[in-house]
């Protein structure tokens, strides 16, 4: 087959183009070349393989399982053919708009005179080795015409199979130039299908997933509400390849934008039937101008690429979340008792003082004063005053803050803070006396989200607010053991009145938080700080770098949270994930405390109500807990059966080494005669060793159903399983496997 590329192209030394087969995994889209260069960035198991073209330009070749002999990516263009690309593009590592691109760009700028066009040609790449897993890959691009370049960066975490790419733009030209676009990331990906996991939702139903065929045309996933940004959809997803990827089988991409503000994925199955992945900030009302010499850096959008099915993937992102990632991601975690469901606003001083003594009973190691503990001229009584004014309310703590902390300390439990500091009540002196603090529109109606509007953290003045309200706690309290950050309102009425270009409002703010939360970390480093968005409003790894845990979800229904715990692992480690037992269901306090088991452990209901069995349940469940947390926080995550798709759910957590396994099983069918019937075959043992199987954290009273004394072979657990004998009368169960040595 042959092509012609237009004359203005200026590629007439070619009269003859070898048009390209699909590869394994990538479509390169150019013309064959002797020798071009081909720059590989590998990790462990993967490569990625780009072609910089006779032209300049940078395409993606390949991406999938990394070749034996690094030479041989220099073989892929030759040998693929495949439909005519007429703008010869469509493999573009980083795809600018206005030129010759047929397709929706990566980048989009107005220059300074106007033009609304870009050209990006190679310039020259370079490999950082950073230490002995982590290298940095630098590739960059310039426009011919105008002094305009693009730096594209693929940070490899090797071991972990993992990926962070991110652009850097900048350019020399005598005026500012305007982006209307900026992605972090471009992909192409070539298959006979291709298949998205997404996830909808709203308050309470965080993490719903949907899973389909991608067809012709755009896929388009996307957020404009500003902060609280997850609340409809998260920037986390999945792209199978072929067929839809199962937990073991199959090739699959699992990415998440590491960006708390609008996010844009844009996913097209292109003219030639081949996939272009874009991820990055969403330029919605959000034209960026840029100064000469100034740099706009794009977040990194991270994802991990695995063969052997959707599992694998996600142990990869946890291993790495926990290295890399999350705050004190391999060190230990404190359980909590929060006084939110016990209490709301209504408490004062000897009810806190009375929960603390709770705090120590039943063997927590935080309480944690939720909201309603601040504002005297408008007292936080309920959610409709007092936001911003962060004075402890004299009524309902006469003492301060602390004389809480020394309680705590005289109980010898750590005591923790709920603060939601971005925000504020129209009802609040913070509002009186600063309306120019506020997000919103001066001549519109004001239009609340739960009775609140969003501070304008863009203004330096107001981030020096945000960060003293921290500051001031810490400074006052220096025994101040644990934070709750919430983040409750979206953006309504988008406007600053610090701004001199209302389109960077929406990008400044998230950049505005995160150097208040710099300033934090900075200084308060070892803090344990819990992200909270109205439950999961803000679960990305942007933010999550300056956190130890997250808030999955105000449902603690531990029927809804087997679910919604379920799908927020493909992304995120146990260890970062919050689970309280709660009053919120009716289900028997085992099932609830079994189900928070399944990452970090807290409580959030009224000790002094318990009975005695449960009472005691409670404290001997903390006690066992601490005996295999260490599995669940920093082991391998294993998922045997799906709530989705059976009577039960089963979730194995096992040890590094192979030598300790912690299994939750969890009815949650209600038909009748819904259990366990066959064994289930556990993952990832040594099939060589010995491991004693015993069921724990059995309710005072009750017997288990599995012999306690009986050893199997990995071999056999791997092979034929175990049945935990779950049904209605045991609706959860819980088993160590432990290696007999």
């Amino acid at each position: 087959m042959q092509f012609q590329y237009p004359k203005a192209v200026g590629l007439n030394i070619f009269k003859k183009a070898q048009m390209l087969f699909l590869p394994a995994f990538f479509w390169c889209g150019t013309q064959v070349m002797a020798q071009a260069k081909v720059i590989v960035i590998e990790s462990l198991h993967n490569a990625i393989a780009l072609e910089v073209r006779a032209d300049k330009r940078v395409g993606l070749i390949y991406f999938g399982t990394k070749l034996a002999d690094r030479n041989e990516y220099q073989k892929i263009s030759p040998a693929r053919r495949q439909s005519e690309d007429y703008s010869g593009i469509l493999n573009s590592a980083y795809t600018p708009a206005g030129s010759r691109n047929l397709v929706e760009p990566a980048i989009e700028v107005t220059q300074a005179d106007g033009n609304n066009s870009l050209d990006l040609q190679y310039v020259s790449d370079q490999t950082q080795q950073l230490d002995r897993h982590v290298s940095l890959t630098s590739i960059v691009l310039k426009d011919p015409v105008y002094a305009f370049q693009v730096m594209l960066y693929y940070k490899v975490y090797a071991d972990d199979d993992v990926v962070e790419q991110w652009s850097v733009i900048k350019h020399t030209e005598k005026k500012n130039v305007t982006l209307q676009k900026f992605a972090s990331a471009n992909l192409y990906f070539s298959s006979n299908s291709y298949w998205l996991k997404q996830y909808h939702g709203d308050w309470a139903r965080e993490m719903q997933p949907q899973e389909a065929e991608l067809t012709a045309g755009i896929k388009v996933l996307d957020s404009k509400l500003g902060t609280r940004a997850d609340l409809y959809q998260p920037p986390s997803f999945m792209v199978s390849f072929d067929q839809a990827a199962s937990e073991d089988e199959g090739k699959v991409l699992l990415g998440s934008l590491e960006w708390s503000g609008n996010f844009k994925i844009d996913l097209e199955v292109d003219p030639i039937k081949n996939l272009r992945l874009i991820a990055g900030i969403n330029p919605y009302a959000s034209a960026y101008s840029l100064k000469p010499n100034e740099e706009f850096k794009t977040p990194a959008f991270v994802y991990t690429y695995s063969e052997h099915g959707k599992g694998n993937a996600s142990r990869n992102l946890q291993r790495w979340a926990r290295d890399y990632k999350i705050v004190d991601g391999n060190g230990p975690r404190l359980t909590i008792l929060n006084n939110w469901e016990s209490t709301y606003f209504d408490f004062n001083e000897p009810k806190l003082a009375a929960l603390l003594k709770d705090t120590k009973k039943l063997g927590t190691d935080v309480f944690l004063l939720d909201d309603g503990w601040f504002g005297n001229k408008y007292p936080r009584n309920d959610d409709r005053a007092g936001l911003g004014d962060w004075q402890e309310n004299k009524a309902k703590l006469p003492n301060g803050i602390g004389y809480l902390v020394k309680e705590a300390q005289a109980n010898s439990v750590k005591f923790g803070i709920w603060v939601e500091p971005e925000m504020v009540n129209p009802k609040s002196e913070l509002y009186e006396k600063h309306p120019d603090w506020v997000i919103k529109q001066p001549n519109r109606e004001e239009y609340y989200f739960r009775n609140q509007l969003v501070l304008d953290l863009s203004n330096p003045k107001v981030q020096g607010f945000v960060f003293g309200i921290l500051d001031n706690l810490f400074t006052k309290n220096p025994k101040l053991g644990f934070v709750k950050w919430d983040c409750n309102s979206v953006i309504y009425n988008a406007y600053s009145t610090y701004e001199k270009n209302q389109s960077h409002l929406y990008i400044d703010y998230v950049k505005g938080l995160y150097s208040v939360l710099e300033r934090l970390r900075a200084k308060y480093p070892k803090v344990p700080m819990m992200l909270c968005s109205g439950g999961g409003g803000r679960v990305d790894y942007g933010a999550l770098k300056y956190f130890t845990e997250y808030w999955p979800s105000d449902n603690t229904d531990p029927l809804e949270r087997i679910f919604i715990q379920w799908e927020y692992s493909y992304f995120f480690p146990a260890i970062a994930s919050d689970n309280h037992v709660t009053d919120w269901s009716k289900a028997p306090i085992k099932f609830r405390t079994d189900v928070a088991m399944m990452g970090k452990l807290g409580f959030d209901l009224i000790v002094s109500k318990l009975n005695e069995k449960d009472l005691q349940f409670c404290q001997q469940a903390i006690q066992t807990y601490q005996g295999f947390s260490d599995v669940v926080w920093h082991g391998d995550q294993y998922r045997l059966l799906s709530p989705w798709k059976n009577d039960l759910a089963s979730i194995q957590y096992l040890k590094t080494d192979k030598s300790k396994a912690i299994v939750f099983n969890y009815l949650v069918s209600n038909r009748y005669d819904a259990g366990s019937k066959l064994p289930i075959q556990l993952k990832g043992l040594d099939a060589n060793k010995n491991y004693l199987v015993k069921e724990v954290n059995l309710y005072p009273g009750t017997r288990s159903a599995i012999q306690d004394d009986a050893v199997f072979t990995g071999d056999y657990l791997i092979k034929v399983g175990i049945n935990p004998v779950v049904n209605a009368g045991r609706a959860s169960v819980i088993l160590e496997v432990d290696e007999v040595r």
